[in-house]
């Protein structure tokens, strides 16, 4: 295959055909004791994409995919992407409703599934009220049945794939429907490269391959099903890479770091303070059990990682480079490093540049440096195509300013002085209290300042007087004594009076999702509830 230097049309499935051809004996996917190389992801995948061209699946057509971090989820989603069709995320958590939901809105073709959502899946995909409904594979017997009875060579092959093919992710949920975020590969696999490159263009990887090279072994502890997860391990395969998994639902602390040793995994991809604070325990525990010297990066992006973690992290491991990651399904922005000599260790900062803009909400223009104003975070370049087939989100979240198209997520954020972004929150959690917005990422860094507050989350409550009243729940640090008049008389030095708690609930348990977010739609009725019970 001849060199693609100049490719205008890169694809996932294209590149690491690639790889599997010139390092086919290389490590690819390492899940438990189970190791697979580059010559066999391309081989099974290949097998899967025969498979299910002969059960009908054409370009264009879905597969949805409903399994947790193991090689087969990777492998569905080369297949789908060497067919030409759209890998969709479906979250492995969803009962009947939301995973009939996924299904029926994305029109999937197949759906492929752990054997334990087997019922889930089933019941979801017979609610279905179209002509046709989708087929399942189940991961296990069925699904290596398929595999083996399939030829890695097929009349799919005859259409190479394109950088015009879609890669359907599914976000949202925890304050609406989830909603199909449309990327090109092309765009995608661009954005991905340019998260730590800005301005510049993805290397040949057929000459990387011929020189050996490869980006370092990653590990990502948050699940593929979401994009944190998923586009960490896009982009380590992308560069010849391995990819380690962990085929868990819930947060498996133990393993992660003793899999980071027994791998020698350079880079972790963590989502914030409520991975970050159970690693950071386990290191506190034992400090010499784990080798952590292959470690290079921790990489972060979703939800808050404070510098009180981070910081405890850095005394840990010195060498590690932290960084939080500015971007969403919707946009991939840009990020910021903390190390170890850095003299203050600060809430992730991110610059103002060509692509990304803070934009006031009512009149478009840019917000001014260093003044009060809080505007939405806006991202150009290498942006999805919209919401699958939603024209009026994609018209409110995809706009064109200025002769350039933007998304606009819905993060809020004020610009300092020297052009540095800080980030407030998602607008679908501010709090509307008093006529004043009360951003509760800003609260929550506050209270995470004291060591007795392990977790929390900020809502607003309805309030008679005030519209809105802000609520803290609380998840307190194991063996601490927390003493709230304290609490509050240490998080008011860091906050206006109007941003400050109204109440203070403690929780044993936040519940956070498998990706590290936190439902806000639930917790904001937990807190009414428990609020309304104490008669306030």
């Amino acid at each position: 295959m001849s060199s693609l230097a100049a490719m205008s049309n890169w694809t996932f499935a294209g590149v690491w055909s690639l790889w599997a051809a010139e390092v086919p004996e290389r490590d690819a996917i390492i899940c438990g004791d189970d190791r697979l190389s580059w010559g066999d992801f391309a081989d099974r995948a290949g097998r899967l994409a025969s498979f299910l061209y002969a059960e009908g699946l054409r370009p264009g057509d879905k597969v949805a995919i409903d399994l947790l971090n193991r090689a087969e989820y990777l492998e569905t989603f080369y297949a789908a992407l060497a067919l030409g069709c759209a890998p969709v995320n479906i979250n492995f958590r969803y009962g009947v409703k939301e995973t009939n939901y996924v299904v029926d809105d994305c029109d999937a073709k197949v759906v492929i599934h752990e054997p334990e959502l087997a019922e889930v899946v089933t019941k979801a995909v017979r609610q279905i009220r179209k002509r046709w409904r989708p087929f399942t594979l189940e991961r296990g017997k069925a699904y290596e049945a398929a595999i083996a009875g399939a030829s890695v060579d097929g009349p799919w092959q005859q259409r190479a794939p394109e950088g015009d093919d879609l890669i359907l992710l599914y976000t949202g949920g925890t304050t609406g429907m989830p909603k199909g975020v449309m990327w090109r590969n092309d765009d995608l696999y661009v954005a991905l490269w340019q998260m730590g490159r800005p301005g510049t263009e993805p290397p040949d990887p057929l000459e990387a391959a011929r020189q050996n090279k490869r980006v370092a072994t990653t590990l990502p502890a948050c699940p593929l099903m979401h994009g944190t997860g998923l586009f960490s391990s896009l982009s380590s395969l992308s560069g010849g890479g391995t990819v380690v998994l962990i085929d868990r639902t819930g947060l498996d602390v133990d393993r992660i770091w003793s899999d980071v040793e027994r791998h020698e995994v350079a880079v972790l991809t963590i989502v914030g303070d409520a991975f970050a604070r159970p690693l950071l325990d386990a290191l506190d525990a034992e400090p010499d059990r784990w080798d952590l010297t292959s470690l290079r990066a921790i990489t972060s992006s979703g939800v808050t990682w404070s510098p009180e973690v981070k910081r405890g992290l850095l005394d840990h491991l010195g060498r590690v480079t932290l960084i939080d990651s500015l971007g969403a399904s919707e946009g991939l922005m840009t990020r910021s490093a903390n190390r170890s000599g850095d003299a203050e260790i600060a809430p992730a900062r991110f610059a103002v540049n060509e692509r990304v803009r803070v934009l006031d909400e009512s009149t478009d223009r840019d917000v001014t440096p260093g003044s009060d104003e809080v505007g939405m975070v806006a991202v150009g370049g290498r942006i999805p195509l919209g919401y699958y087939e939603d024209p009026v989100k994609t018209a409110k979240t995809f706009r064109v300013i200025d002769g350039t198209r933007y998304s606009i997520p819905g993060d809020y954020a004020m610009v300092d002085d020297d052009g540095t972004i800080k980030l407030l929150g998602r607008g679908s959690a501010t709090v509307n209290t008093a006529g004043e917005k009360v951003y509760p990422e800003e609260v929550e860094l506050a209270l995470k300042k004291s060591r007795a507050v392990y977790d929390c989350v900020v809502v607003g409550v309805p309030d008679k007087l005030l519209g809105e009243r802000v609520v803290a729940i609380i998840e307190i640090a194991d063996g601490a004594l927390l003493d709230e008049v304290e609490l509050a008389a240490s998080t008011r030095r860091h906050l206006a009076g109007y941003k400050m708690p109204k109440q203070m609930l403690f929780v044993d348990s936040l519940l956070r999702a498998a990706n590290g977010k936190a439902d806000y739609s639930r917790l904001r009725k937990l807190a009414a509830d428990l609020t309304a019970e104490e008669g306030t």
